[in-house]
């Protein structure tokens, strides 16, 4: 393939993805115009990869109304990724426990590749998830409390390496951006194995977290809760207990499955 044609092929694809993201945004779908409109593409073409994309039912046409909408091939995608991020039933069982135990919202976040991502969430109508944290959350790391466990347990360079590629946005006016900020915050987490955010990430919900381990002491994940300013301070003590107790079993879980640093996966068994 010339090297013009691998270019056109690739813009082709980013294109595609362009046009999932914005009819995703919508609830009742959209029309191919709107689209054209909102992408900045001409119609025609936006005809042509809406043929090949519901082809490949990664949209529907919901013909009734002219709208394309996401297709179901979207769910099973979906469904893999959840797979392959990987929440074991006794680790999502031990996360609901800290959220009943907590009387809060609790997550448990891994790493993914070069990636910071939440894997799983247990929250209720009366103590809901920080939105938009839910499952492939991987934004803002150094805004929440799980994020910074995370990153305290990376290497300088792989920790600059991070924070180069995502930045250190501040989310609201209490966010640690400055370079030495994180430095001395990550030493504390490392310190007393406990993280901790103030309102870092959104006005109205803090954070606390804890590393989940390997026998050998390597953080290979964090458990966390969040809940208004005023619970969090009364209560931080108390938290940070069930959140190492969490921690601890969660760790323990880990070592009866393949989730763990280094062993096979289920493929290479």
């Amino acid at each position: 393939m010339a090297q013009n044609e691998a270019l056109a092929g690739l813009a082709s694809v980013q294109k595609a993805f362009a046009l999932l993201d914005v009819v995703a945004g919508h609830s009742r779908g959209m029309t191919a115009k709107e689209i054209a409109a909102a992408l900045d593409m001409p119609l025609p073409t936006v005809y042509r990869m809406l043929k090949t994309l519901v082809s490949s039912e990664h949209l529907v046409h919901l013909k009734d109304e002219s709208r394309y909408g996401l297709g179901y091939k979207l769910h099973a995608l979906d469904t893999s990724l959840r797979r392959q991020v990987g929440t074991p039933p006794a680790v999502a069982r031990l996360v609901r426990e800290l959220h009943v135990r907590a009387d809060a919202a609790a997550y448990y976040a891994v790493h993914r590749g070069e990636d910071i991502v939440v894997a799983h969430v247990v929250d209720s109508p009366t103590r809901p998830r920080i939105t938009p944290m839910g499952f492939g959350f991987n934004d803002a790391a150094h805004a929440t409390a799980f994020g910074k466990v995370l990153l305290a347990a990376m290497d300088l360079d792989r920790r600059e390496t991070y924070l180069e590629r995502h930045g250190q946005p501040a989310m609201t006016g209490a966010t640690i951006t400055s370079a030495a900020g994180p430095a001395a915050e990550l030493r504390r987490v490392a310190e007393t194995g406990i993280a901790v955010e103030r309102e870092e990430f959104i006005r109205g919900a803090s954070c606390m977290a804890a590393p989940v381990t390997t026998a050998a002491g390597q953080t290979i994940g964090s458990v966390a809760v969040s809940m208004d300013p005023a619970n969090f301070s009364a209560r931080s003590a108390e938290i940070a207990v069930l959140l190492r107790d969490a921690a601890g079993r969660v760790g323990r879980a880990l070592r009866g499955t393949r989730m763990l640093p280094g062993q096979p996966s289920a493929g290479q068994l």
